[in-house]
């Protein structure tokens, strides 16, 4: 090892502070560890010498031994002890080997424990999407069972403390290896990590603490929601576990297509149509709102495609003051078939306007002409 770069080992360079070192070795610990890839001689010879590299630089006279003359053998025997690891502290690493072993999940298990979190998809209209609506849900959670109050014992009856464990969930186990002793923690068998053994477990719920049921909760919905909002309603997901508190429920929305209004942000757009005489001469039309028919009076000379704006006609804004607008496109209709008297009309505007008549298949400037005389 005297000739390796211990640096270039952890994937540092050359004057890495203490900080980077720790962090480095930790990373590589992981991911070299036995107890991950059992039967790898590769790998185990790998986190052999990342444990030497850090052995070194973790140490500060070591560290500068080695930075000033590159060598390792200060003592003339490497770092002592059989099994190449006399030195090696496992007490700072521990949240490195609970990752193998599964120690840090079995300690969790036997304190209170949160509710699972649920979710659920309420559809609505588009109107009740627009003005809001109080809405009935339906929904099956995990509640606390109320014969044994979630102790998963039956009544008369208490859990009793894991004789394996003593209540800790967990236990230590030492593994002699190639790479030396090492000493892990893993889930007890007996019970399962909660720490406590049930010998009388409840009828109802068959010493599991809790039981599914259907519950029926009424949700508020503000006017202004759309399809993808989600409403968090808290503490009304499932139960906790010894005494832990219920999860939450996640309500998604989603609005059903309206079919007169579409939907952009808080504004709403509509098309109306009317016929080109109108669009030239100026009329008033009768517009559909969210909140009813209004009257919009359309200016003379009005273009096909014409945006008009119906200011505070949108859709309110969600837990907010103010609302959105309503477009009016307008839509100038042009007629695909005309009766020999729309036509003659059209010629005298056109006459009237200056513009060449073009004879056209219904030999309209024959016509018209010929009625003049």
């Amino acid at each position: 090892m005297a000739s390796k770069d211990y640096y270039e080992l952890l994937g540092l360079q050359k004057g890495a502070s203490e900080d980077e070192i720790k962090k480095a070795f930790r990373k590589l610990a992981i991911k070299y560890h036995p107890d991950k890839n059992k039967g790898n001689e590769e790998a185990e010879s790998k986190f052999k010498e990342i444990n030497e590299a850090y052995q070194v630089l973790s140490d500060p006279e070591k560290k500068s031994n080695y930075d000033q003359f590159g060598t390792a053998d200060f003592n003339g025997g490497g770092f002592g002890g059989s099994g190449g690891f006399g030195g090696f502290d496992m007490g700072g690493f521990g949240d490195i080997f609970d990752m193998f072993t599964g120690g840090g999940s079995s300690r969790r298990r036997n304190g209170p424990v949160r509710g699972n979190d649920l979710e659920y998809t309420l559809t609505l209209t588009f109107e009740e999407a627009v003005f809001g609506v109080e809405k009935e849900i339906s929904l099956n959670r995990s509640e606390n069972c109320e014969h044994c109050n979630g102790s998963g014992a039956e009544e008369g009856s208490n859990p009793k403390t894991c004789p394996t464990c003593q209540g800790a969930g967990q236990v230590r186990v030492q593994r002699q290896t190639p790479l030396g002793s090492f000493v892990s923690t893993s889930t007890c068998d007996r019970c399962g990590g909660t720490g406590s053994i049930i010998e009388h477990p409840c009828t109802h719920c068959r010493g599991k603490g809790t039981v599914r049921k259907n519950r029926k909760i009424k949700v508020n919905v503000p006017a202004g929601v759309d399809t993808g909002n989600v409403m968090p309603l808290r503490g009304q997901g499932e139960h906790g576990l010894k005494g832990g508190s219920a999860g939450d429920l996640y309500v998604r929305i989603n609005v059903a297509p309206s079919k007169i209004f579409t939907r952009k942000g808080n504004d709403i757009y509509i098309d109306t149509h009317i016929s080109m005489a109108k669009a030239a001469l100026g009329t008033e039309i009768t517009v559909n709102t969210v909140e009813g028919n209004v009257k919009y009076t359309i200016p003379e000379g009005t273009q096909s495609g014409t945006l008009f704006r119906l200011k505070g006609k949108g859709v309110a804004r969600v837990n907010s003051s103010g609302k959105g607008d309503q477009y009016v496109k307008v839509i100038v209709d042009i007629p695909k078939s005309l009766t020999q008297k729309q036509k003659d009309a059209l010629c005298g505007f056109m006459e009237a306007c200056g513009e060449e008549i073009e004879e056209n298949s219904y030999h309209t400037k024959k016509t018209f002409f010929s009625k003049k005389k």
